[in-house]
C-alpha cells in the first residue's frame, strides 16, 4: 500500500515554475478569458442571462464531491414539483442550492471587501448551512487534522494529507497574503496557484473542494478579469476528475508547480470557449425570445414574461401569475399562447387546486445539455 501524499510544506509560494515553458499557455488563456469578458460584459442583465450557468455550475462543483442530482431536478424542486425526489436527492439538492446561494453572496460582498479570509469563512457557512456536514463547525477552520480518502479510511490509508494542524493558520494567513498580491507576474498563474493551495490546506472539516473552486470566478471578478464573476471550470475539472487530483497530489509530492499551472490554464481556456459559446447561445436564444413573445402576445407585457423565463426556468402557472409582475388574465393568457406555441413544455398538467408546471426547456439544453422529461401527470 502506498503511502499518503503529505503537504507541501515550506514550499509555497512556489519560487521554481519555469515561466518559459508556461508563456505560450499563459497568453492563451488570457486572450480567451478576454473575449469572454468581451460578450459578457455587453450584456445588460449577466445575472438573469446567466443564471442558468450558474446553477449548472453549482451542479458540476457538487458532482466532484459525489452529488448525483441534475439541474433540471433542482429547478423542479425549487418550482416545488420535485416532492417525488427521494431524500438523499432532496439533500443533493440542498447543498447545490447552497452552493449558488453562497457564490451569488461572496460575490455580493466582493463589491465592498476583499478577498478575504474573512469573507471564504462567511462563504463556507452559508455552503454549509442545513446540509450534510453542518455539523462539521461550518464558517470555522479545523481545530484538528483532517485527510483525504475513502470513506471512513485511516490517516495511514488517506491519499493525501494536509498542512499539519500546528501551521494551519500561519497556512491560511500565507495564501490570503498571496491571492491579493497584485506584484505577481502574471494573475491567471496566481490563481492556478491559489487555487491549489487552498485545496492542499484544506482548512475546513468539509466543503473544501466546493470552496475552493468558487474562489476561482471571485478571484477573477476581484482582479477586473471578468466584469462579473461568471466564469465556471468545474465541468473541465468535473470530466478529467482523476487527473485533476492526481495534479493536485504531485505539487506535494513531485513538486511540479508548472504542469499543475499548465493543466490549470489549459482549463481556463477550453472552459472560456465554452462558456463562451453557451453564454453566446442564450443571448441569442434571448433575442430571439423576446421576438417571439411580443409576436406571439401582442402585449407590452412580453419583456416581463421572458425575463421571467430567464430567471425561473421550471415554474408553477401560480408563480408566474404571482412574480412575472403581469395581470392575472394576461398571465394566464400568456401560459397557454405560449404553450401552444412550443415555447413552454408542460410537465405537470395541473387538477383541481393543484397548479400547472412548465419547463423553458431549450433554455434547460443549452446550460445542462439535456432537456427535462415531461409528463401528462404527477405519478405521485
Amino acid at each position: 500500500m502506498s503511502k499518503p501524499v503529505l503537504y507541501h510544506l515550506g514550499s509555497f509560494p512556489p519560487t521554481d515554475i519555469d515561466w518559459k515553458r508556461l508563456v505560450p499557455t499563459i497568453g492563451r488563456a488570457n486572450a480567451a478569458l478576454a473575449r469572454y469578458d468581451g460578450l459578457i460584459s455587453s450584456i445588460a442583465n449577466p445575472a438573469i442571462l446567466l443564471a442558468p450557468l450558474t446553477t449548472q455550475e453549482a451542479v458540476l462543483s457538487s458532482k466532484i464531491e459525489g452529488t448525483v442530482v441534475t439541474m433540471g431536478e433542482v429547478l423542479r424542486f425549487e418550482a416545488g414539483a420535485g416532492n417525488a425526489l427521494s431524500q438523499p436527492k432532496q439533500d443533493d439538492v440542498e447543498e447545490v442550492r447552497n452552493y449558488r446561494m453562497a457564490l451569488r453572496f461572496a460575490a455580493s460582498a466582493l463589491k465592498e471587501r476583499s478577498l478575504s479570509q474573512a469573507l471564504i469563512r462567511e462563504a463556507h457557512a452559508l455552503l454549509m448551512g442545513g446540509v450534510r456536514g453542518r455539523d462539521k463547525s461550518p464558517g470555522a477552520f479545523r481545530t484538528e487534522q483532517n485527510w483525504v480518502g475513502s470513506q471512513n479510511c485511516k490517516i495511514e490509508q488517506a491519499s493525501f494529507v494536509p498542512i499539519p494542524q500546528a501551521q494551519l493558520q500561519s497556512g491560511i494567513d500565507a495564501w490570503s497574503g498571496y491571492i491579493v498580491d497584485e506584484s505577481q507576474p502574471d494573475a491567471l498563474v496566481q490563481l492556478a496557484v491559489a487555487h491549489l493551495e487552498f485545496e492542499a490546506l484544506h482548512p475546513f472539516r468539509d466543503g473544501n473542494g466546493r470552496l475552493g473552486r468558487m474562489i476561482i470566478p471571485l478571484f477573477l471578478h476581484a482582479r477586473n478579469l471578468l466584469s462579473s464573476p461568471s466564469f465556471y471550470m468545474s465541468g473541465y475539472l468535473e470530466a478529467r476528475r482523476e487527473r485533476y487530483i492526481e495534479a493536485l497530489r504531485a505539487v506535494s509530492r513531485d513538486g511540479a508547480w508548472t504542469e499543475w499551472c499548465e493543466f490549470f490554464l489549459e482549463g481556463i481556456i477550453e472552459q472560456a470557449a465554452e462558456n463562451q459559446q453557451k453564454a453566446k447561445a442564450i443571448i441569442d436564444l434571448n433575442r430571439r425570445m423576446q421576438a417571439s413573445v411580443a409576436q406571439a402576445t401582442h402585449s407590452e407585457h412580453a419583456h416581463r414574461a421572458v425575463e421571467f423565463l430567464f430567471t425561473t426556468r421550471i415554474f408553477s402557472s401560480s408563480h408566474f401569475v404571482e412574480a412575472s409582475q403581469i395581470p392575472r388574465p394576461t398571465a394566464l393568457r400568456f401560459l397557454r399562447v405560449l404553450s401552444a406555441r412550443g415555447i413552454l413544455e408542460t410537465l405537470i398538467v395541473g387538477s383541481g387546486r393543484r397548479p400547472t408546471f412548465y419547463s423553458f426547456s431549450e433554455l434547460l439544453d443549452l446550460a445542462e445539455g439535456r432537456g427535462v422529461a415531461s409528463v401528462s401527470q404527477d405519478s405521485s
